[in-house]
C-alpha cells in the first residue's frame, strides 16, 4: 500500500525534501515506519527521542497501524500557532476564523473582535513578539514554518479544552508564518469571559498548550547564522523513540 510522508523544519532541511510517497506493507505501524526512516538516514538519529507523528492531521501513538493513502507528518518539537494560508481569500462578507495561521501582519484588535461580547466582563489578550536576543545572542529575525491544516485543528482543540475546563467558548488564536523582524507579533491570543480570573488562566493555558501540540516551528537568525529551536541539543531525555507521542496528544 502507498502512504505520503511530509517533513518540516530541521528534518526537511536534513533530508533535502518536504515530502515523498512510499510503499509499505499492510500492517505497518507508525513506529516501524519511523524506525525505517531513521535507519535509512542516520543523521536523524539524534532527533528520534523528540519526534512525534501525525496521521491525517491528528497525533497518533507509535502502535498506530497505517492504512493505504494515509498522510504521515513527522513532527519535530513544535514552537508555536494558525489562520488562513497564503491565497486563502475569506471574502469581504465572511467572518474571519477564530483559529488561524497567516503570512500577514497580525492585528490584535481584529483577533479581539472575534471574541468580544456584551456578556464578557473580561477580555484578556496575549501578544507574543520577536525579541532582539535569545540564548546569549543578538536575534535579527525569526522564521516560522507550519503544517497549516493540522495547526488549525490543534488550535481548535485548545479552544475545546478551554471550553471543557473553564466553560469559556470565546477564544481566538492567530499565528504568523514566514520571516518576522524584531518587534513583529508572532502570535495573538484573545479570551473573553464573564470574569477575569478565568480569562487570565485560559489565556496562559492557551500559549503553553500551543507550544506543546501545534505543529509550528521557528528558526532563529543571528549575525553568525541560524538554527531551528528545539533540535538536538534541546531534545529532552527519556522521550520514547520510534515516533513517540505523549498520551494526551493522541486522544
Amino acid at each position: 500500500m502507498r502512504v505520503r510522508l511530509r517533513y518540516f523544519a530541521r528534518m526537511r532541511e536534513d533530508l533535502g525534501r518536504s515530502e515523498e510517497t512510499r510503499e509499505v506493507e499492510p500492517g505497518t505501524t507508525v513506529a516501524a515506519l519511523v524506525d525505517s526512516l531513521i535507519a535509512e538516514n542516520p543523521s536523524l538519529a539524534g532527533m528520534a527521542p523528540a519526534l512525534m507523528v501525525m496521521v491525517n492531521e491528528d497525533y497518533v501513538t507509535p502502535g498506530q497501524i497505517l492504512a493505504d493513502g494515509d498522510e504521515i507528518a513527522i513532527v519535530p518539537p513544535v514552537s508555536g500557532g494558525a489562520a488562513p494560508g497564503p491565497g486563502q481569500d475569506l471574502g469581504n462578507d465572511e467572518m474571519p476564523p477564530r483559529f488561524a495561521v497567516v503570512p500577514d501582519l497580525l492585528d490584535p484588535r481584529l483577533v479581539e473582535s472575534l471574541v468580544a461580547s456584551p456578556a464578557a466582563g473580561a477580555l484578556v489578550t496575549f501578544t507574543g513578539s520577536v525579541r532582539d536576543h535569545a540564548r546569549g545572542q543578538a536575534v535579527s529575525a525569526l522564521d516560522y514554518e507550519a503544517y497549516a491544516p493540522a495547526a488549525v485543528k490543534m488550535l481548535a482543540r485548545i479552544g475545546d479544552e478551554i471550553a471543557g475546563r473553564w466553560g469559556i467558548d470565546r477564544v481566538a488564536i492567530w499565528h504568523r508564518t514566514g520571516l518576522l523582524g524584531v518587534g513583529e507579533a508572532s502570535v495573538v491570543i484573545a479570551v473573553a469571559s464573564a470574569h477575569r480570573e478565568e480569562a487570565f488562566a485560559a489565556c496562559q493555558y492557551a500559549i503553553e498548550r500551543l507550544k506543546q501540540i501545534v505543529p509550528i516551528w521557528k528558526k532563529e537568525h543571528y549575525a553568525g547564522g541560524a538554527v531551528w529551536i528545539g533540535n538536538e541539543a534541546d531534545y529532552p531525555r527519556g522521550r520514547p523513540a520510534s515516533g513517540g507521542t505523549p498520551t494526551d496528544l493522541a486522544q
